[in-house]
């Protein structure tokens, strides 16, 4: 994949998680080993993405400070005999550079995303929401067939997408698209619909691959749900101008775990820690001696 430039929206507040989030970025919280948007920066950098943009917010800088080198901790290590330990940080060595800027009011995706505009040149970018891991251990090539996709195809944009149950479909932008397969192009995009106007179950998956003329399509879009520059809604405009916007689906092994409410970020740790190579046979017995004490 050449492109070389993503996007990661990590303004949010987190609420549907407080109080964990009252002082972490929900961002942080771990899966398994690891805090939400290291999967996300380690499934850009296996795509060849070399520079990453985080659009931070208030209370952000511990995102900062992960990526950063801790040479104080290293030499910890080294002088207490725990030399390895140190394979857990070689996330660290990593080698795309990482910039940061701040999305100063909470006015939505749309907004976050066109707060990188001065960062990016006139060439195409990813954006990865950081609250959403593809794929179990972040194990995924959906954004390589997307950039597939968008070259094979000369898209204006794609965006990865799953099928959702139908109480969902309220929480995600939902597309409605022309024939089957695991790329579509799109006849139309809603952000939270209702379940009765949803156009299909197809969600946004929390990819995208956009055009450097989104920035043009963003600053015409007015507000949408609550008051919020949504992207969904300038991609929307770009269809119905006639612009060719295509979806790639999910395939089975890459379900999105959505780290944006209790539940999911329940059942996103659950799955991590039980499919860890290490701890997750013993937790596993666990697992299944706790509901054998429980169903006596």
């Amino acid at each position: 994949m050449n492109i070389q430039t993503a996007v990661i929206p990590v303004a949010g507040l987190g609420t549907r998680l407080l109080p964990a989030t009252k002082s972490q970025p929900k961002e942080m919280l771990p899966v398994g080993r690891k805090p939400v948007v290291q999967y996300v920066v380690e499934e850009l950098a296996a795509a060849g993405v070399s520079r990453v943009l985080f659009v931070t917010g208030p209370g952000k800088t511990s995102i900062e400070n992960h990526f950063d080198h801790n040479f104080e901790l290293v030499q910890h290590l080294r002088e207490t005999g725990k030399e390895e330990l140190l394979a857990e940080l070689a996330f660290e060595q990593s080698k795309i550079q990482f910039f940061y800027t701040r999305q100063r009011r909470p006015l939505g995706l749309g907004h976050a995303v066109l707060c990188a505009e001065p960062f990016l040149h006139d060439e195409p970018f990813v954006v990865a929401l950081g609250d959403s891991i593809i794929g179990l251990h972040g194990q995924s090539n959906i954004l390589r067939r997307m950039h597939a996709c968008f070259t094979e195809n000369h898209a204006a944009a794609v965006v990865a997408l799953e099928h959702v149950p139908a109480e969902e479909v309220s929480r995600y932008g939902i597309a409605k698209s022309k024939g089957s397969g695991e790329a579509v192009v799109l006849d139309d995009i809603v952000e939270k619909p209702t379940t009765a106007d949803a156009p299909s179950d197809l969600a946004v998956a929390a990819r995208y691959i956009l055009p450097p003329a989104i920035f043009n399509e963003l600053r015409n879009t007015l507000p949408g749900k609550n008051g919020e520059l949504q992207l969904t809604d300038a991609i929307r405009s770009m269809i119905r101008r006639g612009e060719k916007v295509y979806g790639v689906c999910l395939s089975s092994g890459e379900r999105r775990y959505d780290i944006g409410s209790v539940p999911s970020y329940y059942r996103a740790f659950l799955e991590f820690a039980l499919a860890d190579e290490q701890y997750g046979k013993g937790l596993k017995t666990l697992w299944e001696s706790l509901q054998n004490a429980n169903h006596p």
